[in-house]
This record gives C-alpha cells, sequence and structure tokens, in this order.
C-alpha cells in the first residue's frame, strides 16, 4: 500500500526563547549548522532576498530559494526546493511560512507550514513526519539549551 504525504504539512511547537533567538536561529549560520545538518543558511531575510543554505564545507548549494515575506522576528515564508538530493532539485518549488507567537514566561510558539507541495510528491513525502520533525526537535533543544542535535 502506498501512502501519500500530505501536500499541506503543520507543525506547531512551544519553544523556550523569545521570538527574535527564534528569528536569529532560522536566519544566521551558526545557528542553523546546529539544527539543520551542518546546512550554513545565508540570507538578509528581507522580502525578495536571497535565502540559501550551503553544505557545512560550503561547496554544494544545498538550497536556493527566495524570501517571500518577512516581518521579523515574527514571520518568514520562503519559496523551498531541496536541492541536497537530486530527486527533488527537479521538483517545483513549495512554500514554507515560519510563524513565532510570543506566549508567556518567555515562550513562544512556532508554527511551521510547509505547503505549495501539490506538484511536488518525492519533497513532501521526504519532509513529512520525522523530516520536518526532526529539524524542528533539534531547533527547540538547541534554543532550550545549546546542545547541537547536528553537527
Amino acid at each position: 500500500m502506498t501512502t501519500t504525504a500530505p501536500t499541506t504539512q503543520t507543525y506547531h511547537l512551544y519553544i523556550r526563547a523569545g521570538a527574535q533567538q527564534i528569528w536569529d536561529a532560522l536566519t544566521q549560520p551558526e545557528h542553523s549548522a546546529h539544527y539543520l545538518f551542518g546546512a550554513l543558511v545565508d540570507t538578509t531575510a528581507e522580502t525578495g532576498a536571497p535565502f540559501r543554505y550551503h553544505s557545512p564545507d560550503r561547496t554544494t548549494l544545498w538550497g536556493d530559494d527566495t524570501v517571500l515575506d518577512a516581518n521579523a522576528p515574527h514571520r518568514l515564508v520562503v519559496s523551498y526546493r531541496g536541492l541536497y538530493h537530486p530527486d527533488l532539485a527537479t521538483e517545483p518549488e513549495s512554500r514554507v511560512t515560519w510563524q513565532i507567537q510570543p506566549d508567556h514566561d518567555g515562550v513562544c510558539l512556532l508554527t511551521v507550514v510547509h505547503d505549495h507541495l501539490e506538484q511536488s510528491p518525492k519533497t513532501a513525502e521526504r519532509v513529512a513526519g520525522t523530516g520536518w520533525m526532526r529539524v524542528l526537535s533539534g531547533l527547540k533543544t538547541l534554543l532550550e539549551t545549546g546542545d547541537a542535535l547536528h553537527a
């Protein structure tokens, strides 16, 4: 039996960190390397700017996307195409929206929506469930404890 990953995937998690700390973790390479399989993010995080992920040694481009909308430190929307795997690199772009909402007691609710996956079934399957959850768990661990899940 074949299962199809959802074309809109939504993830919610509470992180004991401020909105600016989460924003910085999403947009600065010294943070992304510790929760995103070593990937080094490269962006100004301004609407229209490139949003790129480089391999740890910077020899390979793992993602060459665009900031579609930004309202620092609360909302970041980027195009997404996984260049790190040949099967994913041939699929059309999808979209990832990061919404950071301060709650109370130094905690923020992070909501990640990965959508526009209708024409990108391999990408949808790759990021579904444990794909995004591994990244988000690593982000939470890094921000709350300082420990890297991926290095």
